[in-house]
């Protein structure tokens, strides 16, 4: 009897992960293309016109950057209504999310501190896993993920 040779099965096997890698990383460039364009129509553009520079200079997570955040409640209603990568979007939250989703969270969140003049992607993750109730699993998950990519 001849001794079993695990080549094929594993040849098979780095297949199928590039075949799942490869459906992942399509919805990813997608997501790219299409990323918060809602922003960019009204009712949403209007309201971001006007606090966009307002927030610039202000600290996230500060009582200052939260009363803003009042005026942009109309536009904020909306687009977490239409953008799964937002918490907001679903009942639960996070919970509810796809690891897709909590990709491009992160990528936003990322992006979000680089529009800040103070903006620090650290000391955001440590106001959104209160904000949101991250587990320190994930929070530790998504740190490290910024510090190996971005």
């Amino acid at each position: 009897m001849k001794e079993y040779d695990s080549r094929k099965d594993t040849k098979r096997h780095i297949k199928t992960v590039a075949k799942f890698l490869k459906i992942i990383s399509k919805e990813l460039r997608k997501r790219g293309k299409s990323h918060d364009k809602s922003k960019l129509l009204p009712p949403e553009k209007d309201f971001f016109d006007i606090y966009t520079p307002k927030l610039k200079s202000l600290t996230y997570g500060s009582e200052e950057y939260k009363r803003n955040l009042e005026g942009l409640q109309v536009a904020l209603k909306h687009h977490y209504a239409l953008n799964s990568h937002h918490p907001e979007y679903y009942v639960n939250g996070i919970a509810d999310m796809t690891l897709v989703d909590v990709i491009e969270m992160l990528c936003d969140w990322k992006a979000a501190t680089l529009r800040h003049d103070d903006g620090n992607i650290d000391k955001s993750l440590e106001i959104n896993k209160e904000r949101f109730n991250i587990s320190e699993q994930l929070v530790s998950v998504l740190k490290n993920t910024v510090d190996a990519y971005f």
